[in-house]
């Protein structure tokens, strides 16, 4: 079973996605509230999957990114930006890193996740 850690400073929106993530079968899920927590967290252990919001405190989604790059933290962990911009240019700049797999907008649905698995 996968390793999920949902990184998202609202913690209504985590018990969401916790929810939706549940019912889909996945037990092992973990939450940061920022980037930085989230950094410190992969340190200690890689998770499979990381949920990444953009738009956080202390350390956004993609100083996170920035700095797992640099330090070269959890290369086979894939990520899928969950966040509330719909911009083109944040889905671009999401793309342009390859541990990025996919990048939804907030809600995390259950076809979202059915879409996911066929992924992983």
């Amino acid at each position: 079973m996968s390793k999920i850690l949902l990184v998202e400073d609202d913690e209504v929106t985590n018990f969401l996605s916790k929810s939706v993530l549940k019912s889909a079968g996945f037990e092992k899920i973990d939450e940061a509230l920022n980037g930085m927590e989230a950094y410190e967290r992969i340190q200690i252990e890689c998770p499979d999957i990381i949920f990444l919001d953009i738009n956080m405190p202390v350390m956004d989604g993609w100083e996170f990114l920035e700095e797992k790059k640099e330090k070269a933290q959890c290369e086979n962990v894939k990520i899928i930006m969950l966040t509330s911009s719909p911009h083109p240019a944040d889905k671009k700049k999401a793309r342009s890193y390859p541990c990025v797999i996919e990048y939804f907008e907030k809600p995390l649905t259950n076809e979202k996740v059915e879409k996911l698995k066929t992924m992983i």
